[in-house]
């Protein structure tokens, strides 16, 4: 009866206030909140290393500097996937200068082997972005909690070992990336370190 036809006609009123609610909400953020960044700063002459660079806001941020004319360095762990998004990257920005370099955040040595060749292969740096991060559990051969020192630990090696180069090179940049995802992780200080892995 009609209070059949009422309920129905809530629920589709609910329905498409919900759709228009949702809809408002794409359109602001990806239009009004999350504008690109509109400036046109030439970085030319520049170099920048990104850690995971091979997909997600590494990918994109490598894109948009490698077509300011960055020489652009990526460092992935992976080099199949490396490959790929270097020359993704080559075509989408129509610089021939970005490199893939292999870096695993998992293994400090790997970190200081990665600084080392780094550093005799490349006389600039002039933006270090520490992108690189996970969120899977797990322990590294160092001994540490894998996202610890992924997302943690290697990077501030890292930082440390390539700081006198982003010195000399100034006015350089750090930039370090976080993620919601902390909010869905937990740290437990008591095995955050087991030597001996």
């Amino acid at each position: 009866g009609s209070g059949d036809r009422a309920m129905e006609a809530a629920g589709t009123l609910v329905a498409g206030a919900a759709l228009l609610l949702g809809l408002y909400a794409l359109i602001y953020y990806t239009f009004v909140a999350a504008t690109r960044c509109r400036n046109s700063v030439s970085l030319r002459g520049k170099t920048v290393l990104i850690t995971g660079g091979n997909s997600g806001i590494g990918k994109a941020t490598a894109v948009d500097l490698a077509r300011r004319g960055a020489r652009v360095i990526l460092a992935c762990r992976n080099k199949a996937k490396g490959e790929s998004a270097v020359n993704d990257i080559r075509r989408e920005s129509g610089n021939s200068e970005v490199i893939l370099m292999i870096l695993d955040l998992a293994s400090l040595s790997s970190v200081r082997a990665f600084a080392q060749t780094f550093l005799a292969s490349e006389p600039r740096l002039d933006i270090l972005i520490n992108n690189a991060g996970v969120v899977k559990a797990g322990q590294t051969a160092d001994g540490f909690d894998q996202a610890f020192q992924v997302n943690h630990l290697s990077h501030f090696l890292l930082t440390h070992l390539l700081l006198d180069r982003l010195k000399r090179c100034a006015p350089s940049r750090i930039v370090i990336l976080a993620s919601i995802n902390h909010a869905y992780g937990k740290i437990d200080f008591q095995i955050i370190h087991k030597p001996g892995g």
